[in-house]
């Protein structure tokens, strides 16, 4: 299963990567809609993002959210009832939500951001 990993140190705050993420997901440039965020704390950057631990997995309470044949932890859109529980229970802080959408969303490992990263902060790799 390949996983999205970072290296925060690296990290420039220059939002490409949201960017990036938002415009593929949802079709704008949108750092609010990002599957991945960055904060700046103390002029030290931040990268929250799913590790697909799957805790969300077993807390949904309609089965909306299940590892892929991959490994990846994907919401179904269609069985999702937009409780959010997930959202609260994140322990990465990484399942998202926003106010023009019904259900949830996250990162799946896609790699789009990757691409679009000038430093290397964030990168796929193998678990």
């Amino acid at each position: 299963m390949k996983v999205l990993r970072k290296k925060p140190e690296l990290c420039i705050a220059c939002h490409a990567c949201e960017n990036t993420c938002s415009k593929l997901y949802f079709k704008e440039e949108n750092p609010e809609k990002a599957c991945l965020r960055i904060n700046q704390i103390d002029s030290k950057s931040e990268i929250i993002t799913c590790t697909q631990c799957g805790g969300c997995v077993d807390i949904c309470p309609v089965e909306a959210i299940k590892r892929d044949k991959n490994g990846i932890v994907r919401i179904d859109k269609k069985k999702c009832v937009g409780c959010f529980m997930c959202v609260g229970f994140c322990l990465e802080l990484a399942m998202f939500m926003h106010d023009d959408y019904i259900e949830p969303y996250k990162c799946v490992s896609c790699g789009q951001c990757v691409k679009a990263c000038p430093t290397g902060a964030i990168y796929l790799s193998e678990e």
